[in-house]
Formats: structure tokens, C-alpha cells, sequence
């Protein structure tokens, strides 16, 4: 049974909305808020960041061949990067209307659709990308994702569960595993998930972040402070610190309200 949150720390149901970032395609990002989730919006800064100077080409490259899959799920893949997200689900949704059995395509569609928050279509779409005969644990995760989403934690926790079922202690399924139960808040099975994860990739910045977060909700502060901060240099580590204790404050403050 989940456990009920302490007076301790915020109720995790307040980090859901602004914070969560789709966990498919393995893009780095920069800040706390940037790498922590399992599913949805990445901030302005980071998409600035990331925007692929050859935007203008792949757009003659579509203009001039629309019809072609590879190029649009290549345009589409570069017009949510950059964080046109709009853009990207119309240039998806006329390749899949084009291609309704190519699953490369629904999938990018998904993701399109997820990063828009449009998250039980994204669900819908993504269930379409791949089969029982031959799953894919990419997008089992991400439509547990998109249940977290839309609170339907257990149904999520299900997803993950078949996931894991194909690449066991996978550390991006078991981070989104740990999200769901966070946002149950059921914080000790949350870190332990968290931790697995960590264990099996200490060098991931999503998940030293969400591990960090859970932590710190836990008030653990310190030893969220010290993994957040780990074989970072110096200056970016204190940002990032910075970046955590500004997240549990604000969260803290709405909790108490």
C-alpha cells in the first residue's frame, strides 16, 4: 500500500506537472528541473540549448519530400528538440495519416504528442508502435510515462513491470518506476527503486537527479546534495545544488499552503 506523506516534506503529487521530461531518446540535458521525470516538457533553456543548426535544412529537406518517413521523423525529432512542439505533432500526424502502419512514425508521433501534453493520445498512439509478438520496451516505458501523467500510477507501475520483464534493472525504466511510486508518494520504495537505478548507471544525469529528489523530499538534504554534485565541476555543481534546494523550497512552500 502506498505510504502517506509526512509533514516532513511536500506532497510529491506538486512535482508532477512542471518537471517531468520524456525519458526515450537519452538526450542530456542541463538543470535539476531539466533531468527530472519520466514524461513531458523540457524547459526553454534546455531546448535553446539543444536546437540543431541544420533546422533550416531539414526543413527544405521536408518541404521538398514530405511524403518521405525518414525525413519527417527526422524534422519532427528536430522540431521538438528545439521546443516546437506544436509544429512537431502536425509534421508527425501527417506522416502517420501518410504511413499509418509505420511504427518508427508512430512512435515519433508519440513522443510528439507526449512532449505537447497530450499525454492520452500519446498513450494511445504509442500502443500502436509496437506489437505483443514484438514489444519494445522504449515505448512500454513511455506509456507508463504517460500514465503517471494522468495519474493512473498503478496501470504506469504495470508497464514498467512488462518492461523490466524484457531488460531486466534497465536504469531509465527503473528511474520511471521510481517516479511513479514517488508520485504515490510512497517515498521509501521510491529511493530504493531510485538507488537500483544509480547503482546501474551513477553517471546518468536524469537519474542522479531523480534519486537527488527523492532524497531531498525525504529530507535527506545532504546526501541528495552530495549525489547531485558528484564528479561535477565545481561551479556546475553548485548550480545544480542550488537548482535542488530552489525545487524543494518552492515545493515545500505550495505543500503548505
Amino acid at each position: 500500500m502506498p505510504k502517506r506523506p509526512s509533514a516532513a516534506f511536500p506532497s510529491a503529487k506538486f512535482l508532477l506537472p512542471a518537471f517531468m521530461v520524456l525519458v526515450l531518446g537519452g538526450c542530456q540535458t542541463n538543470g535539476i528541473e531539466d533531468v527530472t521525470g519520466a514524461l513531458g516538457v523540457r524547459s526553454d533553456a534546455a531546448v535553446k540549448a539543444d536546437a540543431k543548426p541544420d533546422m533550416d535544412a531539414l526543413r527544405e529537406r521536408y518541404r521538398a519530400k514530405p511524403g518521405d518517413p525518414s525525413i519527417a521523423l527526422a524534422y519532427g525529432k528536430a522540431l521538438r528538440e528545439s521546443g516546437q512542439r506544436a509544429q512537431a505533432v502536425a509534421v508527425m500526424e501527417q506522416a502517420v495519416l501518410a504511413h499509418p502502419s509505420n511504427k518508427a512514425l508512430l512512435a515519433g508521433y508519440g513522443r510528439a504528442l507526449a512532449d505537447n501534453g497530450n499525454f492520452q493520445q500519446a498513450f494511445d498512439v504509442l500502443g500502436r508502435a509496437h506489437t505483443p509478438e514484438d514489444p519494445d520496451w522504449r515505448i512500454l516505458s513511455a506509456q507508463g510515462a504517460a500514465l503517471d501523467q494522468l495519474g493512473r500510477n498503478e496501470e504506469a507501475q504495470q508497464y514498467y513491470a512488462t518492461a523490466l520483464k524484457i531488460v531486466p534493472d534497465e536504469p531509465q525504466v527503473l528511474s520511471n518506476l521510481g517516479l511513479s511510486y514517488m508520485l504515490q508518494n510512497n517515498l521509501p520504495r521510491a529511493e530504493e527503486t531510485m538507488r537500483r537505478a544509480h547503482e546501474r548507471n551513477p553517471t546518468d544525469p536524469r537519474v542522479r537527479a531523480n534519486l537527488a529528489l527523492v532524497l531531498g523530499l525525504e529530507g535527506k538534504q545532504a546526501e541528495a546534495e552530495a549525489i547531485v554534485k558528484a564528479d561535477l565541476p565545481p561551479e556546475q555543481a553548485a548550480a545544480k545544488v542550488t537548482a535542488l534546494r530552489q525545487l524543494l523550497a518552492k515545493k515545500q512552500q505550495r505543500a503548505d499552503r
